[in-house]
């Protein structure tokens, strides 16, 4: 990739600081939750707060985003805002604080990502297919938090945890303020056409709901998958190994993604990625016992994740060329805020019924969103399938 004109290591700081919050927290804040006294219904309404905002705030800022042309002075105000709310931690950490906070804080930090992948791909132009060179450094961020700080808590308190996330979301901001405003046409509300119009065509639902029903799937996964091995004699160490596989292996295939790209027709990355992730449910299902077909599975998070996202993020470019802060905050709300949300509501009900059952309806659930790709999303929706390189 040519530096000088694209901001290769500009824009991947943002992501590998945006993740590493990730990695921050998604391991740690539930104990250092439990470590302030808090119980299991009380980490599960913060977590929930959490996601709820993940549903909400894309789309306002993306409205916000689109509306003023102003992108990056956005994903700064949120960055810095998300910083002042959540500093207030060090201050009072009871449930009511707590809640406001993470209300709070969210409401900003959830906005941010799906404006800053508008940047980047406005940055790239013609080069979008090296997009998951620059997000590859959000997995290597995620790796270095979760390996890191999981080495640190061994040794130290896990109270220390806010400060770390302090330090990572200042991060993200001083990412974003090396960052320029991209070269982006303002259009008119006349120029940019109608959204809703765009919204109505049934190939555009079926891609979306199809996203939800794939994150819907993860639910058990994220929710309950150290549970689950250690149900059945996983070490806790064997648990983070294969946590952090999966990552890796996500590593991998967004490196290798451009040549996927140029090769493949979206339709049918997206269609394989959702086979795919279909089998690694099952294989947690069913041979959970057997690591190396757990290592295999861990090894499918490369497509129930990393590729399947670097085809959406193209297809949805591709749908909402004059609605592109819309377009992808729709797609991170309805995925990653409602799918993710629904997962963890539905397998937490299921659960006690039957873990493997759990799994399971994650197949069934998988297969239904291959089946609306495989009837809906079609070369006519998508104009030339393959990215030309």
């Amino acid at each position: 990739m040519n530096t000088a004109a694209v901001p290769y290591w500009r824009l991947s700081s943002f992501y590998f600081f945006y993740f590493a919050m990730l990695g921050a927290w998604l391991p740690f804040w539930p104990l250092y939750l439990r470590d302030l006294g808090y119980g299991a219904a009380a980490i599960g309404t913060l977590a929930g707060i959490l996601q709820g905002t993940k549903i909400i705030a894309p789309n306002i800022w993306g409205w916000l985003a689109d509306r003023s042309g102003q992108r990056m002075r956005v994903i700064r105000l949120g960055a810095f805002a998300a910083i002042a709310i959540f500093s207030a931690i060090f201050l009072r950490n009871d449930f009511v604080a707590l809640i406001l906070i993470v209300a709070g804080y969210s409401f900003f930090w959830n906005a941010v990502h799906a404006q800053f992948e508008v940047v980047s791909i406005a940055h790239l132009r013609e080069r979008v297919h090296r997009y998951s060179l620059i997000r590859v450094w959000g997995s290597i961020g995620f790796i270095c938090a979760v390996g890191g700080l999981g080495f640190y808590f061994d040794n130290y308190s896990i109270n220390q945890l806010p400060l770390f996330i302090l330090l990572l979301l200042s991060g993200i901001w001083f990412a974003s303020l090396a960052v320029k405003e991209p070269e982006m046409p303002h259009k008119t509300a006349r120029e940019r056409g109608s959204l809703r119009k765009i919204m109505r065509d049934p190939a555009l639902i079926a891609f979306m709901f199809s996203c939800f029903l794939l994150q819907l799937s993860h639910g058990p996964y994220y929710t309950f998958f150290s549970v689950y091995l250690e149900s059945h004699g996983y070490a806790h160490g064997q648990t983070g190994l294969l946590w952090s596989f999966a990552v890796v292996a996500e590593v991998v295939v967004f490196l290798f993604m451009p040549r996927l790209l140029s090769r493949f027709a979206l339709r049918s990355i997206l269609l394989v990625s959702l086979l795919l992730a279909a089998l690694r449910w099952l294989l947690i299902a069913l041979l959970v016992d057997y690591l190396p077909a757990l290592l295999f599975a861990q090894c499918l998070h490369a497509a129930s994740f990393a590729s399947h996202h670097a085809a959406a993020i193209e297809i949805v470019r591709r749908l909402f060329r004059m609605h592109p802060g819309q377009g992808m905050a729709m797609y991170s709300g309805v995925s990653y805020g409602a799918g993710a949300a629904a997962g963890a509501l539905l397998s937490g009900f299921f659960w006690s019924i039957s873990p493997i059952g759990t799994f399971i309806g994650a197949v069934v659930v998988t297969l239904v969103a291959a089946a609306l790709v495989w009837r809906f999303v079609n070369a006519e929706m998508l104009g030339d399938e393959r990215v030309i390189c």
